[in-house]
């Protein structure tokens, strides 16, 4: 049996594999799975700062409706950790997330912001790891 943490880790993992195997058959794939990496690595600041509700919303007005942007894969990939049908979901077979955040109360809705930051540090490793491109060489930044 997996811990939670490991449970995490896979699904982190899975996401970040499935993009990484998109980038070997369509080279424009890499630069997309780099926005994505980056999305990623900001999501958890955005999560403490104004909390998962206006986090996931932010996501959503990014993407402006486009499911093919990183923005709305990056709040998909959330909604499907969080909306899981498994008892560790906070919002289980509850999508969308956005309506599971709105209609939950106050408990679930610290359980989820909690569980996002915790699903979060695995996939940020994992899409920096895999997904990131290099920083520029020479001084460039």
């Amino acid at each position: 049996m997996k811990t939670l943490d490991q449970k995490r880790a896979n699904n982190a993992w899975e996401v970040v594999k499935e993009l990484e195997a998109k980038a070997e058959s369509a080279p424009s794939q890499k630069d997309w799975n780099d926005l994505y990496a980056s999305y990623v690595t900001g999501l958890p600041a955005t999560i403490i700062s104004c909390g998962i509700g206006q986090a996931a919303a932010s996501l959503l007005s990014a993407a402006k409706g486009a499911q093919d942007k990183p923005h709305y894969r990056l709040y998909k990939d959330l909604e499907n950790w969080l909306c899981q049908d498994d008892k560790i979901a906070p919002y289980p077979n509850s999508k969308p997330l956005m309506e599971a955040i709105v209609k939950n109360d106050r408990e679930h809705y610290m359980w989820a912001q909690a569980e996002a930051l915790a699903w979060l540090e695995w996939l940020k490793k994992f899409a920096v790891a895999y997904l990131k491109t290099e920083p520029a060489k020479g001084g460039e930044s």
